[in-house]
């Protein structure tokens, strides 16, 4: 049992990121993994042929998100393991006054065709229950991996990337820079959009940008502040390091890359607290700019925003997203676009739509509370939470979930089984 260094793969020094690439030598992705990766494979080239059993005190990251596809996929074909036991994630506090928090987990593992023994998967309270598979998710389900896909497993809207400015805050304006640049030059008013990302959309703050897109180069040239931002938009890219963004320096009017939709859209944050029982998810309307810190799901229906919202869509959103520290890092590839969402009767549908609007109403009560506000676990509205569980109801029905007898860890268990039937027929 150990407890080897916490470092991630993009905090490593030179020597370490030599270590882990010798040891994973050719592995795909390795330059992804944590550096408790190498312990891992080292321990399990030790056990081979042995009935020896390994615990490792390791970073959760291992456990969530693309890190499961780069680095268990290969420890279950090379050696073919199977883990033993396990502790979800927890803080590790350090005893040093100047060491941050850690998030951690505790997995034991050992060579499968010598152990046959009942897997104990604990929780952040220390109670286990016994399993017959614990999945690299840390999950009491089959190991199957959630491997990254472009487009929707199922026919549903597909979901995007905001649009990213690149632009060294030339375009990016305050609520006092918007006013001062209206006032002094009235012409630019009808360039400024809001401009929203996860913290503006989460906390109801205001930003705005710089929306050139088809504006006239002559009224551009009557507006010295709006030119002069432009100006510091083409110096600021063209002195990048990187040849992608030197070329946009040839327009600098635009944002690097433009994903605006000329529809309403749902907002999906990408970052968003882990104290919350489910991600804050939104419509807005398509003169809003998305940034890329958002998702952003044009056109996306209210049935759809019904069963994102839903217990069911978070609780794989908890067993497969990444994690920065304990909050939540939504993934277009690997969360939404792999989940297996239902086949509704109309009628299930119907009633979606009408739980998923029952939670847009229950907010509309508290017009002066944010999203963060409304979501925090102490402060939730009870209409709001009541709102949430009529949603919750019909959105299991429409998948035949038993309400009263599924728990989260079942609900995720039907959920990969019923991935794996999907991609069997891809």
């Amino acid at each position: 049992m150990g407890n080897p260094p916490f470092v991630g793969g993009m905090y490593m020094n030179k020597e370490q990121k030599h270590d882990i690439t010798t040891i994973f030598d050719g592995v795909k992705g390795v330059g992804e993994m944590d550096l408790v990766c190498a312990w891992y494979k080292k321990s399990a080239d030790f056990m081979k042929g042995s009935r020896i059993k390994t615990a490792f005190v390791s970073t959760n990251s291992i456990c969530q998100g693309q890190q499961v596809i780069t680095f268990w996929k290969y420890m279950f074909s090379r050696y073919d393991i199977c883990i033993d036991f396990a502790y979800n994630t927890f803080v590790w506090n350090s005893e040093s006054n100047d060491q941050a928090k850690v998030h951690c987990v505790i997995v034991g593992f050992s060579i499968h065709e010598n152990n046959n023994c009942k897997r104990k998967l604990f929780d952040s309270n220390n109670h286990f229950k016994l399993c017959e598979n614990i999945s690299p998710y840390l999950t009491d389900s089959p190991t199957i991996f959630i491997e990254s896909r472009s487009t929707p497993i199922c026919n549903v809207s597909h979901i995007r990337f905001g649009s990213m400015p690149r632009d060294g805050g030339g375009f990016v304006l305050s609520e006092e820079e918007r006013a001062d640049l209206i006032k002094k030059e009235p012409l630019s008013e009808k360039w400024i959009k809001r401009y929203i990302g996860a913290n503006e959309f989460l906390n109801n703050k205001n930003r705005y940008c710089l929306w050139l897109v088809n504006a006239s180069p002559n009224e551009i040239k009557k507006c010295p502040t709006v030119l002069k931002r432009v100006e510091s938009v083409r110096e600021f890219r063209a002195a990048s390091k990187a040849a992608g963004t030197r070329k946009f320096a040839n327009t600098p009017t635009l944002f690097c890359q433009i994903a605006q939709p000329d529809t309403d859209y749902i907002v999906v944050p990408k970052t968003s607290s882990g104290k919350r029982r489910y991600i804050p998810l939104g419509f807005m309307d398509k003169d809003t700019i998305a940034s890329d810190l958002i998702f952003l799901i044009p056109n996306g229906t209210l049935y759809e925003f019904g069963v994102l919202c839903s217990n069911v869509h978070n609780s794989w959103m908890r067993t497969v997203a990444g994690r920065l520290k304990s909050d939540y890092r939504y993934s277009k590839d690997i969360v939404y676009n792999n989940f297996p969402w239902p086949a509704p009767t109309p009628e299930q549908k119907t009633k979606i739509e009408r739980t998923a609007q029952g939670i847009l109403d229950a907010r509309a009560l508290y017009p002066d509370s944010s999203l963060a506000d409304l979501y925090d676990e102490l402060t939730m509205p009870p209409e709001l939470r009541r709102a949430h569980q009529y949603n919750d109801r019909a959105v299991m029905n429409a998948y035949g979930f038993d309400i009263k007898t599924t728990t989260e860890s079942s609900c995720v268990a039907e959920l990969m089984r019923r991935y794996r039937a999907l991609t069997e027929k891809h």
